[in-house]
């Protein structure tokens, strides 16, 4: 079975998922039965990667907006009140003479102002310096409006660029997760299958240990058969008990490793039981898969690739925004001022008035520190040049892995399902050899055991047939459909390769 599920209801499913208080509805889920389709779109819903990465977006939108507003004006008013001791203000003007300065002595004048009641004295003369002494406020106010914008700075183009290629990123991460999250989902829930038919098969092989060991107790009541056939059966059935115990216990662990996955805690009522049923099957339809096209399907369409793509344009930018250390910055700010008037001490002696300036910086000489950030960033952009190589071939591994793991399970499968139907066949002619006398009690058990090996075998080839299905999906992102809004560097130079070519074939 194939899960297509669009991105569209993925994030619907993700901004309407299950609160953590709201026990009806995890209940709800708890207590239903859940198909293979179901319980991906609640790990859609709440599985912790997926809302993480939802958060991670809104954290680089916020990056967008936080960066592109250096660009543009900022408007800011400023108030401003002091008050200070009446002391500190005693000792305020002044006057003296130079040393060695040839005066002449002139009357002085003194005179009390009007508006302070303190006394002023002026005295001057040629060549000296004239002190004064005026009554000064231990108040001030005053009130601002300012506006600033940058007009020049080499680092604010490429820094938008950085912080949207940051946004495009955490986009493509979440879709990563989202296909991640969908196969780890799509396996564990082939683990619970798998787990519950092998319950089935190793109780079938405890019941009809049970049966052999019954029959053979009867037969030594009757005395056709010795002791020793009756103890070799309730070995037989002792050793079939841990396979069944481990498979119930296996069974359990499973369907709370997908609720883990799912997002859905232990059960208050009953945290020890297993808060899903999985319903479903493990059928497999065959098929094969061609590596090549299989490759450059996931070069095309792995999230993970473009992830690698948009780190290497974040660091050519971030060398940009290095380079811009070199670069002047220049802006103008301007504004309206009302504070209170310094020629009184009267506080409600308001003066107002505009104001208007420019800011140029311009780093000369930094000894050598925006040259080192430039190598830093230039290392750091060769870095992720090299993590996207060794990504292709990391994907182109997955790919491959994928494939042989798929074929290898068809494979085993096709032999093991005849293998069965020989097992079932060796099984009966043995039960029927031993009631007519013609054979042994250990034919028998063995060929049990053979049987139940080879049911085990051929489910756990079913099992691995549809998880490496579910894996070869993720690692050619063939398992979501999504609309398409990212402007693909590869995919624009591949299109260009396109169009060159077919315009090549049309002149000829």
């Amino acid at each position: 079975m194939k899960s297509k599920i669009l991105f569209l209801v993925a994030l619907l499913a993700a901004t309407t998922w299950l609160g953590a208080g709201d026990d009806s509805l995890r209940n709800y889920y708890a207590t239903r039965n859940l198909t293979l389709d179901e319980a991906v779109l609640i790990a859609l819903q709440q599985n912790p990667d997926i809302l993480r990465a939802l958060q991670n977006i809104q954290r680089t939108r916020g990056l967008v907006i936080e960066v592109r507003s250096q660009a543009l004006p900022q408007i800011s008013a400023i108030g401003v009140y002091n008050q200070q001791d009446k002391r500190l203000l005693r000792d305020f003007g002044g006057g003296g003479v130079s040393s060695g300065a040839q005066t002449s002595p002139t009357p002085a004048t003194s005179g009390t102002t009007a508006a302070t009641g303190e006394t002023t004295t002026t005295s001057s003369s040629s060549g000296q310096a004239v002190a004064t002494s005026f009554g000064q406020q231990d108040k001030s106010w005053q009130v601002m409006i300012q506006g600033r914008q940058v007009i020049y700075s080499g680092a604010l183009g490429p820094a938008i660029r950085l912080a949207k290629f940051a946004q495009d990123s955490a986009y493509w991460s979440l879709r990563d997760t989202i296909d991640t999250v969908i196969a780890t989902t799509r396996r564990q829930f082939y683990d619970v299958l798998l787990d519950r038919e092998l319950i089935k098969v190793q109780q079938e092989s405890v019941e009809l240990l049970g049966s052999q060991l019954k029959d053979q107790q009867n037969r030594f009541e009757a005395g056709t058969v010795p002791r020793f056939n009756t103890l070799q059966a309730e070995v037989a059935l002792a050793n079939a008990q841990p396979a069944l115990i481990a498979a119930r216990n296996n069974y359990l662990v499973a369907q709370l490793t997908l609720a883990k996955t799912l997002g859905l805690g232990a059960s208050k009522d009953h945290p020890g039981a297993a808060p899903i049923n999985a319903v479903g099957n493990l059928d497999v339809e065959a098929r094969d898969f061609d590596i090549p096209a299989a490759l450059e399907t996931a070069h095309a369409r792995r999230p993970f690739l473009k992830v690698q793509r948009l780190q290497i344009l974040q660091e050519v930018e971030d060398v940009k925004v290095q380079f811009a250390g070199f670069q002047p910055t220049i802006s103008v700010n301007g504004g309206y001022e009302f504070r209170n008037s310094r020629s009184t001490t009267a506080l409600d002696e308001v003066v107002d008035g505009w104001f208007f300036g420019a800011t140029g910086s311009w780093n000369i000489w930094d000894s050598g520190g925006t040259y080192g950030r430039i190598k830093e960033a230039r290392a750091k952009l060769e870095t992720a040049k090299t993590t996207y190589e060794d990504s292709q071939h990391q994907v182109d591994l997955e790919v491959q892995q994928a494939v042989l793991n798929l074929r290898q399970a068809r494979e085993t499968l096709a032999s093991q399902q005849k293998t069965v139907q020989q097992a079932l066949e060796a099984e009966r002619l043995a039960r029927e050899r031993l009631s007519a006398g013609a054979g042994v009690q250990l034919d028998v058990l063995n060929a049990q055991v053979q049987l139940t090996q080879a049911r085990s075998t051929e489910l756990q080839a079913r099992h691995d047939y549809k998880a490496a299905f579910a894996e070869f999906e993720r690692v050619t992102a063939t398992a979501t459909q999504y609309e398409e809004t990212f402007n693909d560097p590869l995919t624009r130079r591949q299109q260009r390769a396109a169009e060159r070519d077919a315009s090549i074939r049309i002149k000829k």
